[in-house]
């Protein structure tokens, strides 16, 4: 590992924080940055925050920052709050029809879940769920198993691109070229992607595309953004209306009050709202860039990996899968069935790690996170724990 750098994060350094995959950490620098962003909004709320004055232009930057790391044109991407308001905006914005079916994994956010339930029950669309074969340890086992859920009745195929339970790498590119191919919408959760693979939405090709920037690019949180094909975009409709719509509608070539298409405008200028997570993601990208997050990265994967080979030689289960469909820096590790909440509340009080433990499926799971504020000593207080805590908290049913 090279020069760690737990001192540019404001972690509480009592706590041996594994769980960088759920919220992110934002560095020091960068959440300074925000917090200049802040102390502009308040000394001057009214130019702050007039779209005309200033707003507009820097939500503009930003974009354009993200854009160009995301392989993207600015002009088709919006920042969001989190992926799942974006999320929701798409899945809403979609008209269904009773009989239509959307297509997923049973690996996906149960946010999300939620949503397509949601919509479901108003629409009359349904669920179709299928089965990923695990260990995932080759792209056709994934892409076959998609292709064979599809139906006449499919509008949809909604995949998380890295799963949060499971932590595995889903290689979607096949299915949605598939999917554009039969005119079924892609729709695709990149939570834990921006940052952590490397990503090239026009290459790609979903129609719909939503990531977070507050994880694996460290920005504070409430910075995501919504990607939208741009034959698309007059599909969608916001889920507030405010400044940034107009009468005349989101159709191909309109513009918004505010100089950027309608697409953005209706999208971006919402009410009131503090942007300054959004305007503080150039400040992120340059923070990586600065510390040669490439290497950082690697070292974390080297990190995260050795540590879940290590649990899985001390409980004798099997990998969820060969380590090209892995995220990287965060690995979800099946343990001997035990009560989670039981485990990673001792796991806390015991031996200080926060780390995520959680039932999916038949298995019980410890998710660990490598970031370059994490050690190879932390990693080894977690197998120690580990090594202590399952025996006693195994069941014995």
């Amino acid at each position: 590992m090279g020069e760690n750098l737990a001192p540019l994060f404001l972690l509480d350094p009592q706590v041996t924080f594994l769980n960088h995959g759920s919220f992110g950490a934002c560095p020091r620098p960068v959440f300074e940055e925000y917090q200049r962003w802040q102390l502009q909004l308040e000394r001057q709320p009214v130019a702050f925050l007039d779209p005309n004055r200033g707003l507009s232009g820097w939500m503009r930057e930003a974009r354009e920052a993200l854009a160009s790391v995301v392989g993207a044109d600015p002009d088709d991407i919006v920042g969001q709050t989190n992926a799942t308001a974006a999320l929701n905006i798409v899945a809403q914005s979609l008209d269904l029809k009773p009989g239509d079916e959307i297509l997923t994994t049973d690996h996906e956010y149960a946010a999300l879940e939620k949503t397509w339930a949601y919509v479901c029950r108003r629409s009359g669309a349904r669920v179709r769920m299928v089965s990923i074969p695990l260990p995932l340890t080759r792209e056709d086992q994934f892409t076959d198993a998609i292709l064979g859920g599809i139906t006449d009745r499919t509008r949809v195929l909604f995949l998380s691109h890295i799963t949060s339970a499971t932590a595995l790498v889903f290689p979607i590119e096949r299915v949605v070229a598939e999917a554009r191919a039969r005119g079924i919408y892609s729709v695709i959760d990149g939570a834990h992607t921006p940052g952590h693979i490397p990503l090239n939405l026009d290459r790609l090709g979903a129609d719909f595309y939503a990531g977070n920037c507050h994880k694996w690019m460290m920005s504070p949180k409430g910075a995501g953004f919504l990607h939208v094909r741009r034959d698309l975009q007059p599909m969608i409709h916001p889920l507030v209306i405010s400044h940034g719509w107009t009468e005349d509608g989101n159709h191909p070539g309109a513009r918004g009050p505010f100089g950027n298409s309608s697409f953005i405008d209706m999208l971006e200028m919402q009410g009131t709202r503090d942007p300054s997570a959004w305007l503080s993601l150039p400040a992120a990208l340059a923070f990586a860039r600065q510390h040669d997050w490439d290497t950082v990265a690697r070292d974390c994967r080297a990190l995260a990996q050795a540590t879940a080979a290590r649990v899985a030689a001390l409980t004798g289960l099997p990998a969820f899968s060969s380590p090209e469909f892995c995220a990287p820096q965060m690995v979800s590790m099946p343990v001997p069935s035990c009560d989670p909440q039981v485990l990673q509340r001792s796991l806390m009080d015991r031996f200080g790690i926060e780390i995520p433990c959680f039932n999916w499926q038949a298995h019980t799971i410890v998710r660990v996170s490598a970031q370059g504020y994490n050690t190879s000593t932390q990693m080894d207080l977690l197998v120690a724990a580990l090594a202590e805590l399952l025996p006693e908290l195994a069941d014995n049913d």
